[in-house]
Protein backbone atom coordinates (compact mmCIF):
# COMPACT_ATOMS: atom_id res chain seq x y z
CA UNK A 1 0.00 0.00 0.00
CA UNK A 2 1.30 3.45 -0.89
CA UNK A 3 2.06 5.61 2.12
CA UNK A 4 0.14 8.90 2.06
CA UNK A 5 2.48 11.87 1.89
CA UNK A 6 1.32 13.15 5.28
CA UNK A 7 2.58 9.90 6.88
CA UNK A 8 6.20 10.40 5.87
CA UNK A 9 7.17 12.75 8.68
CA UNK A 10 6.89 10.23 11.51
CA UNK A 11 9.92 8.14 10.49
CA UNK A 12 13.22 9.90 11.15
CA UNK A 13 15.29 8.19 8.47
CA UNK A 14 18.92 7.23 9.26
CA UNK A 15 21.85 8.72 7.36
CA UNK A 16 19.36 10.58 5.16
CA UNK A 17 18.71 14.17 4.16
CA UNK A 18 15.19 13.82 5.57
CA UNK A 19 13.67 17.07 4.30
CA UNK A 20 14.87 16.53 0.74
CA UNK A 21 14.01 12.83 0.77
CA UNK A 22 10.46 13.41 1.95
CA UNK A 23 9.79 16.10 -0.65
CA UNK A 24 10.55 13.53 -3.34
CA UNK A 25 10.48 10.11 -1.64
CA UNK A 26 12.27 7.15 -3.14
CA UNK A 27 9.96 4.32 -2.07
CA UNK A 28 10.58 0.61 -2.54
CA UNK A 29 7.66 -1.82 -2.42
CA UNK A 30 9.12 -5.27 -3.09
CA UNK A 31 12.25 -7.12 -4.15
CA UNK A 32 13.27 -10.32 -5.87
CA UNK A 33 16.68 -11.56 -6.95
CA UNK A 34 18.70 -8.65 -8.32
CA UNK A 35 15.79 -6.20 -8.48
CA UNK A 36 13.57 -3.85 -6.50
CA UNK A 37 10.08 -2.75 -7.49
CA UNK A 38 8.59 0.64 -6.68
CA UNK A 39 4.97 1.26 -5.63
CA UNK A 40 4.24 2.55 -9.15
CA UNK A 41 5.50 -0.68 -10.73
CA UNK A 42 8.98 0.25 -11.95
CA UNK A 43 11.73 -2.41 -11.76
CA UNK A 44 15.12 -1.20 -10.50
CA UNK A 45 18.45 -2.99 -10.67
CA UNK A 46 19.93 -3.24 -7.17
CA UNK A 47 23.56 -2.20 -7.57
CA UNK A 48 24.42 -2.28 -3.85
CA UNK A 49 23.10 -5.59 -2.50
CA UNK A 50 20.54 -3.76 -0.38
CA UNK A 51 23.23 -2.04 1.69
CA UNK A 52 26.24 -4.32 1.18
CA UNK A 53 24.18 -7.11 2.78
CA UNK A 54 21.87 -9.08 0.43
CA UNK A 55 24.71 -11.24 -0.89
CA UNK A 56 22.37 -13.99 -2.12
CA UNK A 57 20.00 -11.48 -3.68
CA UNK A 58 16.50 -10.66 -2.51
CA UNK A 59 13.65 -12.91 -1.47
CA UNK A 60 15.33 -16.29 -1.95
CA UNK A 61 12.73 -18.97 -1.32
CA UNK A 62 14.99 -21.04 0.95
CA UNK A 63 15.66 -18.12 3.29
CA UNK A 64 12.03 -16.99 3.26
CA UNK A 65 10.80 -20.53 4.03
CA UNK A 66 13.30 -20.96 6.85
CA UNK A 67 12.14 -17.72 8.50
CA UNK A 68 8.47 -18.62 8.11
CA UNK A 69 8.95 -22.11 9.55
CA UNK A 70 10.98 -20.80 12.48
CA UNK A 71 8.38 -18.14 13.30
CA UNK A 72 5.74 -20.85 13.62
CA UNK A 73 7.96 -23.14 15.70
CA UNK A 74 9.85 -20.84 18.09
CA UNK A 75 9.49 -17.08 17.78
CA UNK A 76 11.77 -16.13 20.66
CA UNK A 77 13.95 -17.71 23.33
CA UNK A 78 15.82 -15.76 26.03
CA UNK A 79 19.59 -15.82 25.42
CA UNK A 80 20.52 -15.11 29.05
CA UNK A 81 20.97 -18.49 30.79
CA UNK A 82 18.94 -20.31 28.11
CA UNK A 83 19.54 -21.29 24.51
CA UNK A 84 18.03 -22.85 21.42
CA UNK A 85 19.37 -25.25 18.85
CA UNK A 86 19.56 -22.75 16.00
CA UNK A 87 22.00 -20.43 17.77
CA UNK A 88 24.41 -23.25 18.60
CA UNK A 89 24.14 -24.65 15.07
CA UNK A 90 24.79 -21.28 13.41
CA UNK A 91 27.72 -20.49 15.71
CA UNK A 92 29.29 -23.83 14.78
CA UNK A 93 28.83 -23.14 11.06
CA UNK A 94 30.39 -19.67 11.32
CA UNK A 95 33.27 -20.94 13.43
CA UNK A 96 33.98 -23.59 10.81
CA UNK A 97 34.25 -20.90 8.10
CA UNK A 98 36.66 -18.73 10.10
CA UNK A 99 40.42 -19.26 9.80
CA UNK A 100 42.81 -20.51 12.45
CA UNK A 101 41.64 -20.80 16.04
CA UNK A 102 38.77 -18.30 15.72
CA UNK A 103 36.55 -20.81 17.48
CA UNK A 104 33.89 -18.91 19.49
CA UNK A 105 30.98 -16.76 18.30
CA UNK A 106 29.19 -14.07 20.33
CA UNK A 107 25.93 -12.98 18.69
CA UNK A 108 24.43 -9.50 18.59
CA UNK A 109 22.16 -7.72 16.11
CA UNK A 110 24.20 -5.40 13.88
CA UNK A 111 27.65 -4.39 12.79
CA UNK A 112 27.63 -1.48 15.23
CA UNK A 113 26.89 -3.83 18.12
CA UNK A 114 29.50 -6.27 16.86
CA UNK A 115 32.21 -3.61 17.03
CA UNK A 116 31.24 -2.45 20.51
CA UNK A 117 31.11 -6.10 21.60
CA UNK A 118 34.62 -6.75 20.27
CA UNK A 119 36.00 -3.69 22.04
CA UNK A 120 34.42 -4.83 25.32
CA UNK A 121 35.74 -8.37 24.92
CA UNK A 122 39.21 -6.93 24.33
CA UNK A 123 39.02 -4.86 27.52
CA UNK A 124 37.62 -7.79 29.51
CA UNK A 125 40.47 -9.97 28.26
CA UNK A 126 43.05 -7.40 29.40
CA UNK A 127 41.39 -7.20 32.81
CA UNK A 128 41.34 -11.00 33.14
CA UNK A 129 45.03 -11.34 32.24
CA UNK A 130 46.28 -8.65 34.62
CA UNK A 131 46.86 -6.03 31.92
CA UNK A 132 44.17 -3.59 32.97
CA UNK A 133 46.36 -0.66 31.93
CA UNK A 134 45.92 -1.60 28.27
CA UNK A 135 42.82 0.47 27.56
CA UNK A 136 43.75 2.40 24.43
CA UNK A 137 42.26 1.51 21.03
CA UNK A 138 43.76 2.36 17.65
CA UNK A 139 41.50 2.77 14.63
CA UNK A 140 42.20 4.27 11.23
CA UNK A 141 41.39 7.48 9.40
CA UNK A 142 38.41 7.07 7.06
CA UNK A 143 37.42 3.91 8.91
CA UNK A 144 33.77 3.10 9.59
CA UNK A 145 32.89 0.90 12.53
CA UNK A 146 29.22 1.59 13.02
CA UNK A 147 27.44 4.19 15.09
CA UNK A 148 27.82 3.10 18.71
CA UNK A 149 30.01 5.23 20.93
CA UNK A 150 32.80 2.67 20.69
CA UNK A 151 32.49 2.46 16.93
CA UNK A 152 32.56 6.20 16.32
CA UNK A 153 35.51 6.55 18.70
CA UNK A 154 37.70 4.15 16.74
CA UNK A 155 36.13 5.19 13.43
CA UNK A 156 37.74 7.85 11.30
CA UNK A 157 34.87 9.63 9.53
CA UNK A 158 34.65 13.13 11.05
CA UNK A 159 30.96 13.69 10.25
CA UNK A 160 30.07 10.60 12.29
CA UNK A 161 31.91 11.94 15.35
CA UNK A 162 31.78 15.71 15.57
CA UNK A 163 28.29 16.13 17.08
CA UNK A 164 28.63 13.44 19.74
CA UNK A 165 31.39 14.45 22.12
CA UNK A 166 34.72 12.79 22.75
CA UNK A 167 33.59 9.14 22.86
CA UNK A 168 36.07 6.66 24.30
CA UNK A 169 39.07 8.40 25.78
CA UNK A 170 42.58 7.76 24.56
CA UNK A 171 41.88 6.46 21.07
CA UNK A 172 44.38 7.07 18.29
CA UNK A 173 44.24 6.54 14.53
CA UNK A 174 46.48 5.13 11.83
CA UNK A 175 46.59 7.05 8.56
CA UNK A 176 44.30 5.79 5.84
CA UNK A 177 45.87 3.81 3.01
CA UNK A 178 44.72 5.82 -0.01
CA UNK A 179 46.91 7.98 -2.22
CA UNK A 180 45.28 8.83 -5.56
CA UNK A 181 48.53 9.95 -7.17
CA UNK A 182 50.17 6.56 -6.54
CA UNK A 183 47.17 4.23 -6.64
CA UNK A 184 44.73 5.66 -9.20
CA UNK A 185 42.59 3.18 -11.14
CA UNK A 186 43.79 0.15 -9.20
CA UNK A 187 42.24 -3.24 -9.75
CA UNK A 188 42.56 -5.19 -6.53
CA UNK A 189 45.21 -4.41 -3.95
CA UNK A 190 47.45 -1.47 -4.92
CA UNK A 191 51.20 -1.98 -5.05
CA UNK A 192 51.94 1.18 -3.04
CA UNK A 193 51.19 1.65 0.64
CA UNK A 194 52.21 -1.37 2.74
CA UNK A 195 54.65 0.87 4.62
CA UNK A 196 51.73 2.81 6.09
CA UNK A 197 51.29 -0.03 8.59
CA UNK A 198 54.59 1.10 10.11
CA UNK A 199 52.75 4.12 11.51
CA UNK A 200 51.59 1.75 14.24
CA UNK A 201 55.20 1.69 15.47
CA UNK A 202 55.06 5.47 15.84
CA UNK A 203 51.83 5.22 17.84
CA UNK A 204 53.39 2.55 20.05
CA UNK A 205 56.42 4.77 20.64
CA UNK A 206 54.15 7.70 21.51
CA UNK A 207 51.83 5.92 23.93
CA UNK A 208 53.81 2.81 25.02
CA UNK A 209 52.57 -0.63 24.03
CA UNK A 210 51.63 -1.28 27.66
CA UNK A 211 48.70 1.14 27.24
CA UNK A 212 47.36 -0.21 23.93
CA UNK A 213 44.60 -2.80 24.00
CA UNK A 214 43.80 -3.42 20.34
CA UNK A 215 43.92 -2.18 16.77
CA UNK A 216 40.73 -2.35 14.68
CA UNK A 217 40.61 -1.98 10.90
CA UNK A 218 38.39 -2.91 7.99
CA UNK A 219 40.38 -5.17 5.64
CA UNK A 220 38.75 -3.14 2.87
CA UNK A 221 37.43 0.24 3.97
CA UNK A 222 33.96 0.15 2.46
CA UNK A 223 31.71 2.97 3.59
CA UNK A 224 34.32 5.63 2.86
CA UNK A 225 34.38 4.64 -0.82
CA UNK A 226 36.04 1.20 -1.27
CA UNK A 227 39.71 1.49 -0.29
CA UNK A 228 41.47 -1.85 -0.87
CA UNK A 229 44.41 -2.67 1.40
CA UNK A 230 47.84 -2.26 -0.20
CA UNK A 231 49.68 -5.50 -0.88
CA UNK A 232 51.34 -6.68 2.33
CA UNK A 233 49.70 -4.04 4.53
CA UNK A 234 47.51 -6.33 6.64
CA UNK A 235 50.29 -8.87 7.05
CA UNK A 236 52.62 -6.14 8.29
CA UNK A 237 49.97 -4.85 10.69
CA UNK A 238 49.59 -8.35 12.13
CA UNK A 239 53.35 -8.64 12.60
CA UNK A 240 53.61 -5.32 14.44
CA UNK A 241 50.68 -6.21 16.70
CA UNK A 242 52.31 -9.52 17.55
CA UNK A 243 55.61 -7.83 18.33
CA UNK A 244 53.98 -5.55 20.90
CA UNK A 245 51.29 -7.87 22.28
CA UNK A 246 48.45 -5.84 20.73
CA UNK A 247 45.20 -7.47 19.71
CA UNK A 248 44.11 -7.14 16.07
CA UNK A 249 40.41 -6.88 15.23
CA UNK A 250 39.07 -7.14 11.68
CA UNK A 251 35.77 -5.39 11.03
CA UNK A 252 34.40 -7.66 8.29
CA UNK A 253 30.82 -6.41 8.40
CA UNK A 254 31.08 -5.57 4.68
CA UNK A 255 33.83 -7.95 3.56
CA UNK A 256 32.43 -11.08 5.20
CA UNK A 257 30.44 -13.80 3.45
CA UNK A 258 31.74 -13.63 -0.07
CA UNK A 259 32.15 -9.97 -0.99
CA UNK A 260 35.88 -10.52 -1.59
CA UNK A 261 35.56 -14.11 -2.83
CA UNK A 262 36.00 -15.86 0.50
CA UNK A 263 34.00 -16.41 3.65
CA UNK A 264 36.17 -13.73 5.26
CA UNK A 265 38.82 -11.34 3.98
CA UNK A 266 41.14 -12.81 6.62
CA UNK A 267 41.27 -15.94 4.46
CA UNK A 268 41.96 -13.97 1.28
CA UNK A 269 44.95 -12.25 2.89
CA UNK A 270 46.23 -15.14 4.99
CA UNK A 271 46.01 -13.10 8.18
CA UNK A 272 44.34 -14.42 11.34
CA UNK A 273 43.12 -11.56 13.53
CA UNK A 274 42.22 -12.02 17.19
CA UNK A 275 38.57 -11.19 16.50
CA UNK A 276 36.35 -10.80 13.44
CA UNK A 277 33.22 -8.62 13.52
CA UNK A 278 30.48 -9.71 11.13
CA UNK A 279 26.86 -8.84 10.23
CA UNK A 280 25.10 -7.95 6.93
CA UNK A 281 25.75 -10.96 4.67
CA UNK A 282 25.43 -13.57 7.42
CA UNK A 283 21.65 -13.63 6.80
CA UNK A 284 21.83 -12.10 3.31
CA UNK A 285 20.19 -9.08 4.93
CA UNK A 286 16.90 -10.90 5.59
CA UNK A 287 16.92 -10.54 9.41
CA UNK A 288 19.25 -8.36 11.51
CA UNK A 289 22.14 -10.38 12.94
CA UNK A 290 25.72 -9.61 13.86
CA UNK A 291 28.46 -11.10 15.95
CA UNK A 292 32.10 -11.47 16.89
CA UNK A 293 34.31 -14.49 16.26
CA UNK A 294 36.94 -14.81 18.99
CA UNK A 295 40.21 -16.72 19.13
CA UNK A 296 40.52 -19.59 21.55
CA UNK A 297 43.11 -17.90 23.77
CA UNK A 298 40.95 -14.85 24.44
CA UNK A 299 37.91 -16.97 25.17
CA UNK A 300 39.86 -19.30 27.48
CA UNK A 301 41.20 -16.37 29.49
CA UNK A 302 37.64 -15.37 30.40
CA UNK A 303 36.47 -18.91 31.24
CA UNK A 304 37.86 -18.72 34.77
CA UNK A 305 36.44 -18.28 38.26
CA UNK A 306 33.49 -20.18 39.71
CA UNK A 307 31.72 -22.31 37.12
CA UNK A 308 28.31 -20.79 37.90
CA UNK A 309 29.56 -17.21 37.62
CA UNK A 310 28.88 -15.09 34.52
CA UNK A 311 32.17 -14.68 32.63
CA UNK A 312 31.27 -11.63 30.49
CA UNK A 313 28.69 -9.10 31.61
CA UNK A 314 27.53 -8.24 28.13
CA UNK A 315 24.75 -9.20 25.72
CA UNK A 316 21.49 -8.21 24.09
CA UNK A 317 17.86 -9.27 24.41
CA UNK A 318 17.94 -10.41 20.79
CA UNK A 319 21.38 -12.08 20.76
CA UNK A 320 21.01 -15.21 18.65
CA UNK A 321 17.34 -14.52 17.87
CA UNK A 322 15.66 -17.69 16.51
CA UNK A 323 14.43 -16.06 13.30
CA UNK A 324 17.85 -14.52 12.63
CA UNK A 325 19.60 -17.83 13.20
CA UNK A 326 17.18 -19.61 10.87
CA UNK A 327 17.90 -17.01 8.20
CA UNK A 328 21.63 -17.34 8.82
CA UNK A 329 21.64 -21.12 8.49
CA UNK A 330 19.63 -20.91 5.27
CA UNK A 331 21.94 -18.22 3.87
CA UNK A 332 25.07 -20.25 4.65
CA UNK A 333 23.48 -23.26 2.98
CA UNK A 334 22.83 -21.14 -0.11
CA UNK A 335 26.37 -19.79 -0.23
CA UNK A 336 27.69 -23.34 -0.03
CA UNK A 337 25.23 -25.09 -2.36
CA UNK A 338 25.34 -22.43 -5.06
CA UNK A 339 29.09 -21.82 -4.75
CA UNK A 340 28.58 -18.08 -4.33
CA UNK A 341 31.92 -17.34 -2.68
CA UNK A 342 33.70 -19.10 -5.55
CA UNK A 343 31.43 -17.32 -8.03
CA UNK A 344 32.51 -13.99 -6.58
CA UNK A 345 36.16 -14.88 -7.23
CA UNK A 346 35.41 -15.85 -10.83
CA UNK A 347 33.43 -12.66 -11.48
CA UNK A 348 35.96 -10.32 -9.83
CA UNK A 349 38.05 -9.65 -12.99
CA UNK A 350 34.93 -9.41 -15.16
CA UNK A 351 33.46 -6.85 -12.77
CA UNK A 352 36.74 -4.93 -12.51
CA UNK A 353 37.17 -4.67 -16.28
CA UNK A 354 33.58 -3.52 -16.74
CA UNK A 355 33.72 -0.83 -14.06
CA UNK A 356 37.11 0.40 -15.28
CA UNK A 357 35.51 1.14 -18.64
CA UNK A 358 34.04 4.22 -16.91
CA UNK A 359 37.45 5.84 -16.32
CA UNK A 360 37.15 8.26 -19.25
CA UNK A 361 33.64 9.43 -18.42
CA UNK A 362 33.14 13.08 -17.37
CA UNK A 363 34.45 14.05 -13.93
CA UNK A 364 35.73 10.56 -13.04
CA UNK A 365 38.85 11.09 -10.93
CA UNK A 366 39.50 7.52 -9.83
CA UNK A 367 38.03 4.01 -9.74
CA UNK A 368 38.96 1.27 -7.29
CA UNK A 369 37.77 -2.34 -7.46
CA UNK A 370 38.16 -5.28 -5.10
CA UNK A 371 36.08 -8.44 -5.17
CA UNK A 372 32.55 -7.48 -6.13
CA UNK A 373 32.91 -3.90 -4.87
CA UNK A 374 33.89 -0.68 -6.60
CA UNK A 375 34.30 2.96 -5.67
CA UNK A 376 34.06 5.68 -8.33
CA UNK A 377 35.26 9.15 -7.33
CA UNK A 378 33.58 12.04 -9.15
CA UNK A 379 35.00 15.55 -9.13
CA UNK A 380 33.07 17.68 -6.62
CA UNK A 381 31.30 20.77 -7.82
CA UNK A 382 33.15 23.93 -6.81
CA UNK A 383 30.22 25.25 -4.79
CA UNK A 384 28.71 22.01 -3.43
CA UNK A 385 30.87 19.12 -2.25
CA UNK A 386 28.74 16.00 -2.32
CA UNK A 387 26.17 17.59 -4.60
CA UNK A 388 27.21 15.67 -7.71
CA UNK A 389 27.08 12.37 -5.84
CA UNK A 390 23.66 13.12 -4.37
CA UNK A 391 22.27 14.07 -7.77
CA UNK A 392 23.71 10.86 -9.20
CA UNK A 393 21.86 8.77 -6.62
CA UNK A 394 18.58 10.59 -7.30
CA UNK A 395 18.95 10.37 -11.09
CA UNK A 396 19.83 6.68 -10.85
CA UNK A 397 16.65 5.94 -8.91
CA UNK A 398 14.21 8.26 -10.66
CA UNK A 399 15.42 8.01 -14.25
CA UNK A 400 17.84 5.11 -14.78
CA UNK A 401 15.99 2.48 -12.71
CA UNK A 402 19.10 1.80 -10.66
CA UNK A 403 19.94 1.81 -6.95
CA UNK A 404 23.48 2.91 -6.06
CA UNK A 405 25.16 4.13 -2.89
CA UNK A 406 26.99 7.43 -2.54
CA UNK A 407 29.45 8.74 0.02
CA UNK A 408 30.02 12.39 -0.72
CA UNK A 409 30.94 12.43 -4.41
CA UNK A 410 31.95 8.77 -4.49
CA UNK A 411 29.62 6.23 -6.06
CA UNK A 412 29.74 2.68 -4.67
CA UNK A 413 28.72 -0.42 -6.60
CA UNK A 414 28.50 -3.80 -4.85
CA UNK A 415 26.08 -6.19 -6.57
CA UNK A 416 24.84 -9.40 -5.02
CA UNK A 417 26.99 -12.48 -5.56
CA UNK A 418 24.27 -13.90 -7.84
CA UNK A 419 24.83 -11.14 -10.40
CA UNK A 420 25.23 -12.37 -13.98
CA UNK A 421 27.79 -11.07 -16.46
CA UNK A 422 24.94 -9.49 -18.42
CA UNK A 423 23.73 -7.74 -15.28
CA UNK A 424 27.25 -6.48 -14.58
CA UNK A 425 27.17 -4.94 -18.03
CA UNK A 426 23.74 -3.44 -17.37
CA UNK A 427 24.90 -2.05 -14.03
CA UNK A 428 27.92 -0.37 -15.60
CA UNK A 429 26.00 1.04 -18.56
CA UNK A 430 23.31 2.48 -16.30
CA UNK A 431 26.04 4.00 -14.13
CA UNK A 432 27.64 5.48 -17.26
CA UNK A 433 24.33 7.20 -18.11
CA UNK A 434 24.09 8.54 -14.56
CA UNK A 435 27.64 9.93 -14.58
CA UNK A 436 26.95 11.73 -17.84
CA UNK A 437 23.64 13.06 -16.56
CA UNK A 438 25.30 14.83 -13.60
CA UNK A 439 28.25 16.14 -15.62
Amino acid sequence: MDAPRNDLDAWWMPFTANRAAKRDPRLIASAQGMHYRTPDGRTLLDGISGLWCCNAGHGHERIVSAIQAQAGRLDYAPPFQFGHEGAFALAARIEALAPGDLDHVFFCNSGSEAVDTALKIALAYRHATGEGGRTRFVGRERGYHGTGFGGISVGGLPANRKAFGHGLSGTDHLPHTYDRERQAFSKGEPEWGAHLADELERIVALHDAATICAVIVEPMAGSTGVLPPPKGYLQKLRSICDRHGILLIFDEVITGFGRLGFAFAAERYGVTPDMICFAKGVTSGAVPLGGVIVREGLHAALMTGPERAIELFHGYTYSGHPLACAAGLAALDLYRDEGLFERSRVLEPVFADAVMSLRDEPNVLDIRTLGLAAGIDLAPRPDASGGRGYDAMVHAFNVSDLVIRVSGDTLALCPALIVSEDQIGELVEKTRVVIRAVA
